[in-house]
């Protein structure tokens, strides 16, 4: 049986499942969708089209599914669907999507999205994503699976950011993060290297980080032409994880971070 403190707001029209929790002071609105095993701690706030799938967690003060704060937003019905088993904690904002970007920002399964955080319209974050306290998403930003945003970070509209990347605090993007990268540098970032602690708790194995070593000096350290750089990656490609970081960065559209120079 659905449990709502009495303190509670719950339009009529919202939809929530049987087993759903909602603490003290929350609010839902009428368009809502709440699926099972979902928690909403204490003055936790659910406005818009806003789909949450199973067992989420949200903590108090968080504001899902608000309007955007894009001055070409005119109402128009987007939308916001998350998946299961995130953790969404105190203070969180999340927008509804805009017409200029597809009618949706969309999150995926497994995220943490700790303090402060900010995910703006239109965003796409994948799977077993954290965001550290007060990261930053600006529209229309695509996170890929299991990217770390550390504390303070703002990523500039547009940028997509590879799996397995780690974003340092402070960082901010505003090129495209190639996959199983690091960046650092604070607001004048750049690459520093794979992130080597994030690909051996993923599993890969020596060989695996090897190639993907061997493919980082060839596209970000070389002084050759960037078509060039990916002719001789190419090459090189032994395995998806090499596939996958060639492929990123020929289909970069807003460029790409470089390395860092000593």
């Amino acid at each position: 049986m659905t449990r709502i403190h009495p303190t509670a707001l719950v339009d009529a029209r919202a939809e929530l499942a049987d087993d759903v929790e909602v603490g003290p002071y929350c609010i839902v609105g009428p368009h809502v969708r709440i699926g099972p095993g979902c928690r909403l701690m204490s003055h936790v706030v659910i406005d818009g089209r806003t789909t949450l799938g199973a067992r989420n967690r949200i903590f108090p003060f968080a504001s899902i599914g608000q309007v955007p704060q894009d001055l070409k937003y005119h109402g128009e019905p987007s939308e916001l669907i998350i998946g299961d088993e995130n953790t969404i904690r105190e203070n969180v904002t999340i927008n509804l999507g805009t017409e200029g970007g597809g009618m949706v920002t969309r999150i995926g399964s497994r995220n943490l999205l700790m303090a402060y955080s900010h995910v703006a319209h239109d965003c796409i974050i994948g799977n077993e994503v954290i965001m550290a306290n007060c990261a930053t998403l600006a529209g229309h930003i695509v996170v890929e699976d299991g990217v770390i945003l550390g504390g303070l970070s703002a990523v500039h509209q547009f940028v997509r950011i590879g799996k397995y990347a780690m974003v340092g605090g402070m960082c901010g993007p505003t090129k495209d993060v190639p996959p199983f990268c690091l960046v650092s540098g604070g607001y004048q970032p750049g690459l520093s290297g794979l992130n080597l602690i994030g690909l051996k708790r993923r599993g890969l194995n020596a060989a695996q980080i090897k190639q993907l070593k061997t493919l980082y000096r060839v596209l970000f350290r070389s002084h050759e032409k960037l078509t060039r750089r990916i002719e001789r990656a190419e090459s090189l490609i032994e395995d998806d994880y090499g596939r996958c970081l060639v492929e990123f960065v020929r289909n970069a559209k807003r460029g790409l971070l470089t390395h860092r120079r000593d």
